[in-house]
Parts: C-alpha cells; sequence; structure tokens
C-alpha cells in the first residue's frame, strides 16, 4: 500500500506535537507543593483531594527531597509515609 506525501507529512506532524507535549508535562519539583499536606502529615488527619494531586504530582522529586537534609525529617516520617499510602502513591525505592 502506497502512503502519499501529504499522508506522511501529516503523521510525522502528529508524533513531532505529542513528543512536545511529553516535554512540557515534566514535573517541576518544588518542596512547597507539598504545603497542602502539612496537617495530614503533622496531625495524622486524612489527606486532602489537594494534598493527594500534589503529592502524585511530586512523586518523582520524593528521592531528591530525602537527600536534602531540611527536608528528610518531614517527608521520611512515618506520618507522611501513611498519607502517601492513604492517597495511593506509596513512596519510591531510592
Amino acid at each position: 500500500m502506497k502512503v502519499s506525501y501529504a499522508t506522511l507529512c501529516i503523521m510525522v506532524t502528529l508524533v513531532a506535537v505529542a513528543e512536545t507535549d511529553l516535554c512540557v508535562t515534566a514535573v517541576t519539583c518544588n518542596a512547597l507543593q507539598l504545603s497542602a499536606c502539612a496537617s495530614a502529615i503533622t496531625s495524622s488527619s486524612s489527606p486532602s483531594s489537594v494534598c493527594c494531586s500534589k503529592l502524585k504530582e511530586q512523586r518523582p522529586c520524593l528521592c531528591q527531597y530525602l537527600k536534602d537534609p531540611n527536608l528528610k525529617r518531614l517527608v521520611n516520617s512515618p506520618n507522611a509515609r501513611k498519607v502517601a499510602n492513604a492517597c495511593g502513591s506509596p513512596f519510591p525505592t531510592c
């Protein structure tokens, strides 16, 4: 089956657009995004939906946060891990 030049150009353009969209969705690591989880971590209350969405968004950054001495004790606390599990986003293995 022959593919026309126009069809080939459209396919290449769609692939290029799809790859661009993948690059745009890269996570920007910002520990302040997890402030929505502060009350759940410090008081053992249930995490909010905002907390869970931010936690899932920042999940790729958790190993980086664990390397920071200022963040490690908060991010690595038992309550933080409970919040992550409650959100369905368990900690990655670093």
